[in-house]
């Protein structure tokens, strides 16, 4: 298995793909193309993603936990079997309020 890619045709438990660090926020890119990116997070309680902007639309999809999102000023609270859009080039942030996991889908417009 290379670091851009999972086994095809296994069918595998996500929460076996990353380890949570105590404190902190792990990650690891599950599939990069062109077309942009599939990153599994993992945060513990109180972690954050300070404020930023993207140039890309991102999608959050929460697995376990819950996170507070910050999308350019709104506060949305998502839980478990939720997703949000943070559309390219408006300010966000994440918050974990207890220790979460998360997949975030990165879409790169095409070049045409």
């Amino acid at each position: 298995m290379t670091s851009h890619q999972l086994p095809p045709g296994e069918a595998l438990l996500l929460e076996t793909l990353i380890s949570p660090a105590e404190h902190g926020i792990s990650s690891r890119v599950l599939a990069k193309k062109a077309g942009g990116t599939v990153t599994l997070f993992a945060f513990d309680t109180g972690e954050s993603l300070s404020e930023h902007t993207s140039p890309f639309d991102a999608l959050v999809l929460v697995l376990e936990g819950a996170f507070r999102l910050t999308v350019g000023g709104d506060v949305v609270d998502a839980l478990p079997g939720r997703i949000v859009r943070m559309p390219a080039l408006v300010p966000h942030a994440v918050e974990a309020s207890q220790p979460s996991r998360m997949l975030l889908i990165m879409l790169r417009e095409s070049a045409n």
